[in-house]
């Protein structure tokens, strides 16, 4: 982080006079150093991630939007052949239209009855997994590769061959795929099937993770932020690509902006939707707020300082309405019982629709501590960590109520909260 930030970030503590705003920064840099929850969630993150890199005890899969997000934190207990070595079996799974699977896991737990699974000649030791409703997975792996040489300073992954094709080389195809198979001319912006957010289950039927004759396709602003992302990730390590990608990369940042952003709500609306709406006619989708999406396009540099505390305001606000505990909420309001033929998603405020997922918030603090927005990061950051403790342990979801869901050892949660962790101490830790 510059420099220059880490200033600009006290400066925002206080809009009291220069004397208060010392006094604010040495009591925010003090609570933030002495927060014996941050100790307690740094110490079980490194527990947990040390079990393995499944998502989570619910899960056998190694899954690639989930490694993407705890691998800053395994590289603090792994040697860098390892996390390697599990980017590589993405890279060696990966179809011959370029796509990336969405994780992989031993070959012999597969039963004769589970047919949803890909296999690769250059990698016998696994099946691979793709939720074809998403439009991540590539995305995903672009950027955890990038994560990868950044903890590690081990750029030669990029040079592995894998199938007579580096994996510089691969990088690229997997960006070549979603412009070949899900671009939409029309908008200039990637497209996926209808889902919550960031979500992997489509409205049409029970399972809901597939792509077929009854899917909605539809834009959003998660898929578009992480490619946006990507391009940014892949222009970094590989500078030579810049030629190829960079006018790619502002079109994307522009066209997102342009289709997605509600000017005058400020906010992004929910879908554009290619060939009609899942939902009723009556139905105002419009009117939902998207957490997960709206952080990652504030990673992605998309909002403006302002536009960036607006969202946040309209988050707590948001937050404040449903009775929620954390900005890690999902949706608001969620879409009404019954409108998603997966019982997962029903009733209101469950699992994707309107659960309360730390995965996204941590990402959603350290954005703001990116941007200069220290206190009010400490501040949405504790009742994540408040319930870390209570609960002894990562949960993959909460209720409306604050009761753990899901996976008891929710890697992704660990590794986001970690990252956000630290970089409140590290501006803790600035004289």
């Amino acid at each position: 982080m510059k420099k220059y930030l880490i200033i600009a970030a006290f400066a925002l503590v206080s809009n009291a006079n220069a004397q208060d705003k010392i006094k604010t920064y040495e009591e925010l840099g003090q609570q933030i150093k002495t927060d014996e929850n941050f100790k307690y969630v740094k110490e079980k993150a490194l527990e947990v991630i040390a079990e393995g890199f499944n998502a989570g005890d619910g899960y056998r899969e190694v899954w690639i939007r989930d490694y993407n997000t705890f691998i800053n934190l395994a590289a603090k207990v792994y040697p860098k052949e390892e996390l390697k070595e599990n980017l590589l079996v993405f890279f060696r799974m990966q179809g011959e239209d370029g796509n990336i699977i969405d994780g992989f896991t031993p070959a012999e737990s597969i039963g004769e009855a589970e047919t949803d699974f890909s296999y690769s000649e250059l990698e016998p030791r696994y099946a691979g997994h793709k939720n074809t409703v998403e439009t991540d997975q590539e995305t995903s792996l672009i950027q955890t590769v990038y994560k990868y040489i950044k903890a590690t300073g081990d750029p030669s992954i990029l040079e592995e061959v894998i199938g007579g094709k580096t994996v510089s080389e691969r990088m690229e195809w997997a960006m070549d795929f979603l412009m070949n198979e899900r671009f939409s001319e029309e908008y200039g912006l990637l497209w996926g099937a209808t889902t919550a957010d960031w979500g992997d289950v489509q409205p049409e039927h029970g399972w809901g993770v597939d792509l077929d004759e009854n899917t909605h396709r539809a834009i959003d602003v998660y898929d578009n932020a992480m490619m946006v992302i990507a391009l940014d990730n892949l222009m970094e390590i590989l500078p030579e690509t810049k030629t190829k990608w960079a006018s790619v990369r502002e079109k994307f940042a522009e066209n997102t902006r342009k289709h997605l952003w509600d000017k005058k709500k400020q906010k992004f609306i929910p879908h554009i939707y290619l060939e009609g709406s899942p939902f009723p006619e009556d139905f105002d989708e419009e009117e939902i707020y998207y957490f997960g999406g709206t952080a990652i396009a504030i990673e992605a540099g998309l909002l403006s300082k302002k536009e960036i505390k607006v969202s946040l305001d309209e988050m707590v606000s948001r937050v404040k309405q449903a009775g929620a505990p954390s900005i890690g909420l999902t949706i608001y309001p969620p879409y009404p019982d019954g409108f998603f033929a997966n019982k997962i998603m029903n009733p209101v405020y469950s699992y994707q629709n309107g659960g309360d997922w730390t995965w996204f918030g941590g990402r959603m603090v350290l954005e703001l501590v990116k941007n200069g927005f220290v206190k009010e990061a400490y501040e949405q950051i504790r009742p994540m960590t408040e319930r870390v403790v209570k609960n002894m342990g990562f949960y993959e979801w909460y209720s409306i109520n604050n009761e753990p869901r899901g996976s008891g050892t929710f890697k992704g949660s660990a590794g986001v909260l970690m990252d956000a962790i630290e970089a409140l101490e590290q501006i803790a830790e600035i004289k």
